[in-house]
């Protein structure tokens, strides 16, 4: 599939810089739980959580764009499953959709098994920004869709980008 394609839906654009596939910047970090990550209950701290699936959807988008990236919107922020003391936490980030100067990234993280088995506990989307050498946004490069599980994430990133412009006039 060829970068045109994956705008189909949007407005179009044409950047100077080399598309990339979702898989160039897939990003994966574990994380143990250790004692400070630990709430009152037990459990790992959901800010903890935030702030980890914050830095892979950093990360992420600067494999991407190869520019630092700010995080500009947190949507469908939702926590499945807590985690606990010990246990492995296992975050992967991936682009799935982007615009002029922003990105899509979607961080799923998953508490791992002795075993290797993953259960999932978290999927968030996050809206990165590439920032300029001048601190300003900067345009990102293509994202080229290689299959229909991609290609649904595209689409379901306009109707996200769509609630969150309905959101933003309605004042939130």
């Amino acid at each position: 599939m060829n970068t045109a394609d994956t705008t189909e839906n949007t407005e179009k654009k044409t950047s100077a810089l080399p598309a990339k596939k979702v898989s160039d910047s897939e990003t994966h970090q574990l994380h143990v739980v250790i004692h400070p990550d630990i709430n009152g209950f037990g459990r790992l701290f959901g800010g903890r959580l935030l702030e980890w699936i914050d830095e892979v959807a950093g990360a992420t988008a600067r494999r991407h764009c190869g520019r630092d990236a700010t995080t500009v919107a947190i949507d469908n922020l939702y926590f499945k499953s807590g985690a606990y003391l010990n246990d492995i936490i296992v975050l992967i980030g991936k682009v799935t959709h982007v615009g002029h100067t922003s990105m899509e990234v979607r961080v799923d993280t998953y508490r791992e098994e002795q075993d290797g088995t993953r259960h999932p506990i978290n999927r968030a989307y996050f809206v990165m920004v590439a920032m300029g050498d001048d601190g300003k946004p900067t345009p990102v490069p293509d994202l080229i869709l290689e299959n229909d599980g991609e290609r649904m994430e595209w689409d379901n990133a306009i109707k996200r980008r769509e609630l969150r412009l309905v959101r933003k006039k309605e004042g939130f």
